[in-house]
């Protein structure tokens, strides 16, 4: 018996994007995009497939508060943040950082107020000591009397990512000749659910710089939720799009953005999907995706996250006021 919880309607819309396609050199018939970001709850987004499975088992455990980590603009935060308001649940943040170091008025961070969620500061140490933090405020809540529940970051575990076998299958049934499907690899459970449903050989994972060892990550979700050795080598990996780093802005990310944004209408944002879209971009460029192939772009939402991003508005802005001025 499954303890999965509905928090949307499916399936989300697959939209073909054929002056993109034609504008990478694709036919116009090769390049779709899955809008999970128009996921209904909580201003969209991927994470809300994994909450399913893990806010489902935390009510099945009697929890009665999430608790869960990220950046400051995290959207699985937000969604988190957004499921617990859905369920009648208490949600906990635990993010880096303090509150005078980050922009209180932007982007996740005003949702995340919007839906009820505290915010517990752990201020400038080491963010891979996040976790341990996390689990430290899960032992405060006990001893007030909590049932706390702490889920994973970006929900990437083997129950969450069975999330993206649901996605992936729906993807199937939509667009059955699919022969690639374009995702931004974050925490890994994305990709490990659609390796899940689709196979390594359909799965190509961009890298967004949010964990060290991005194939070690994918293959140990993939292999515990398939029950099968997948080995980190036999994925399809980009790495070639993280430039600085995770939470900084990769100037093939912002054109891809605005190549999205002018040929078909669609944002993106500058931490994961313009990612995607940039890994997919020079994709084609090196032959690895090709024309007649059938490839989708799985946007994982996080338009929120676009506001709060203050390099990405700044440039964005200073764009707007040169187009005008000339």
């Amino acid at each position: 018996m499954s303890d999965r919880i509905a928090l949307s309607t499916w399936p989300t819309p697959l939209e073909p994007m054929p002056r993109l396609a034609t504008a990478l050199g694709l036919g116009e018939d090769d390049l779709w995009v899955k809008r999970d970001d128009l996921i209904g709850l909580g201003g969209g987004g991927n994470k809300v497939r994994k909450l399913e499975w893990t806010v489902g088992a935390a009510l099945a455990e009697g929890a009665d508060t999430l608790v869960t980590t990220g950046a400051a603009q995290s959207n699985h935060a937000r969604l988190t943040a957004a499921a617990g308001a859905r369920v009648g649940l208490d949600v906990v943040l635990v993010f880096p950082g303090t509150p005078d170091g980050t922009s209180q008025g932007s982007g996740n961070l005003v949702l995340d107020s919007l839906f009820g969620a505290r915010i517990h500061w752990a201020g400038d140490g080491d963010p891979s000591a996040l976790g341990g933090t996390a689990e430290d405020v899960c032992a405060h809540l006990r001893r007030g009397g909590a049932q706390p529940c702490l889920i994973p970051f970006g929900g990437s575990s083997p129950l969450g990512a069975r999330g993206y076998v649901d996605g992936g299958e729906e993807l199937l049934a939509q667009l059955p000749d699919v022969r690639h499907v374009v995702v931004a690899l974050g925490s890994g459970g994305t990709m490990a659910g659609l390796i899940g449903a689709l196979g390594v050989e359909r799965v190509l994972g961009v890298h967004c710089g949010a964990v060290a060892e991005p194939a070690v990550t994918v293959a140990g979700l993939a292999s515990a939720l398939t029950r099968r050795d997948i080995a980190p080598g036999s994925l399809r990996i980009r790495t070639d799009q993280v430039g600085a780093g995770y939470g900084t802005l990769h100037e093939p990310v912002l054109e891809a953005m605005r190549t999205a944004a002018t040929t078909e209408g669609i944002v993106l944002d500058p931490v994961y999907s313009g990612r995607a879209l940039a890994g997919l971009i020079t994709a084609v460029r090196d032959g690895d995706i090709r024309r007649g192939e059938r490839t989708v772009l799985l946007h994982t939402g996080g338009l929120p996250g676009l506001f709060g991003h203050d390099e990405t508005v700044r440039r964005t802005v200073t764009a707007l006021r040169s187009h005008h001025s000339g």
